[in-house]
């Protein structure tokens, strides 16, 4: 990994940049396996796809880490919603709608 400083030209740089776009998609499908996973624990508990209360608290965890590493927590917050949206509606294609709650 070579620190943007150190880029000498556009080439060097668009390389890091899709070097990181791989490892991002790679753990992307990480994540989404542990979705996956939580339908299965989800079914035998009987809970919704939708946990209010998660969501938030994920949201709250995502826009901290953000500020303290120094990216914007509202393009943090942004993307994880999107993130957690599709997640919910992965779940919910198994499990069907929940009782939870339908925003957040």
């Amino acid at each position: 990994m070579r620190p943007p400083g150190d880029c000498q030209n556009m080439d060097e740089l668009r390389t890091e940049i899709d070097r990181l776009d791989r490892e991002l998609v790679a753990l992307l499908v990480a994540r989404a396996g542990y979705i996956d996973r939580a339908i299965d624990l989800k079914t035998t508990a009987q809970l919704p796809a939708r946990i209010d209360a998660r969501v938030a608290e994920v949201l709250e965890n995502v826009r901290t880490l953000a500020a303290q590493q120094g990216l914007d927590p509202d393009l943090a917050g942004a993307l994880w919603e999107r993130l957690i949206e599709w997640s919910i509606a992965r779940e919910e294609r198994v499990l069907g709608p929940g009782t939870e709650g339908t925003t957040e």
